[in-house]
């Protein structure tokens, strides 16, 4: 009993460490995205963004909706689509790109100085997330083209809930939940690995992902993290890396290419059924993002360079 006790406190005290170290990222940057927005720097950011969405494929008017999903997250960058009214003039596949770019670079203020906490620089960052997106993007549409695929009309099947708080109380307490339920998923997450450690799981999935995480040139220690950072979002597997990484169990390499790859493949079920709800298709969306990034960062593994010049100690 002593012992259950004993473990309890170090996990409590363990995931309390690992949450102030991601608040110490997450409020600031939060705050300096807030004023950005109530200044007007999202529609000055959208209005910049407008002339490369044709390189994709898509209208002028879609920059906005970009340019709120970089500065803020998916759920704004939906309410801006749906407000904007050019679900009905876009086809499937204009969705799915729009998609595509949503999904790889969202929220980079914010998840870019998670990034950066854990040694990827922002350059590194904004290539891989802002440039990937555009040329994921380009791809599918260049594909979807030549083989006049998803051609047909989309449909949204979302729209907002009625009288959403916009005020700054509102966005207030919004984030206060947002962060109270990181810690309560931070926590649990601990708790649950430390179970699948004890009772062997651990070195199964280990052993399983092996032949992926040797390709991607990730070590087998990374294994758990990439998993529910790829499942459940780049901020809780950024949590657990800051734990692994304090223990040393993991490298610099493996804390960089992990977070390289979370970049461009992270939260697979909750944001791809998001953007499915805009009338996407799974194609692009899900398998190719998920081969891009496996791609992407294998091929980043071997570049000789990457140890010496694209990570930055702390």
């Amino acid at each position: 009993m002593m012992r259950l006790l004993r473990e309890c406190r170090i996990l409590i005290q363990e995931s309390g460490r690992v949450y102030w170290t991601l608040l110490k990222v997450m409020i600031p940057a939060l705050l300096i995205v807030k004023a950005l927005d109530m200044l007007g720097g999202v529609g000055v950011f959208g209005q910049a963004l407008s002339p490369i969405m044709q390189l994709v494929g898509l209208p002028d008017d879609v920059g906005i909706v970009w340019a709120t999903l970089i500065l803020t997250n998916i759920y704004a960058g939906m309410l801006v689509f749906f407000n904007l009214g050019v679900s009905e003039n876009l086809t499937v596949a204009q969705v799915t790109v729009l998609g595509v770019l949503m999904l790889l670079a969202h929220s980079l203020p914010v998840e870019g100085a998670i990034a950066k906490r854990m040694g990827v620089s922002w350059r590194v960052t904004i290539a891989l997330r802002f440039g990937g997106a555009l040329v994921l993007g380009f791809l599918l549409h260049q594909f979807y083209s030549y083989f006049d695929l998803l051609q047909q009309p989309s449909q949204l099947m979302w729209q907002p809930p009625a009288n959403p708080d916009t005020s700054f109380l509102g966005w207030c307490i919004g984030q206060v939940k947002t962060m109270a339920w990181i810690y309560v998923i931070i926590l649990s997450l601990m708790i649950i690995l430390k179970i699948l450690r004890v009772l062997g799981i651990e070195r199964l999935m280990h052993a399983l992902l092996y032949p992926i995480l040797r390709m991607l040139g990730i070590g087998k220690a990374a294994a758990n993290v990439a998993v529910i950072g790829t499942v459940l979002g780049l901020t809780f597997g950024a949590g657990l890396l800051i734990k692994e990484a304090e223990s040393g169990h993991l490298t610099k390499r493996d804390i960089f290419l992990t977070i390289g790859f979370l970049s461009l493949c992270h939260s697979v079920i909750e944001d791809t059924m998001l953007v499915l709800l805009l009338g996407a298709d799974l194609s692009g969306i899900l398998w190719a993002r998920l081969a891009f990034a496996l791609f992407t960062i294998a091929i980043l593994a071997r570049l000789p360079f990457v140890s010496r010049r694209l990570v930055e100690t702390n």
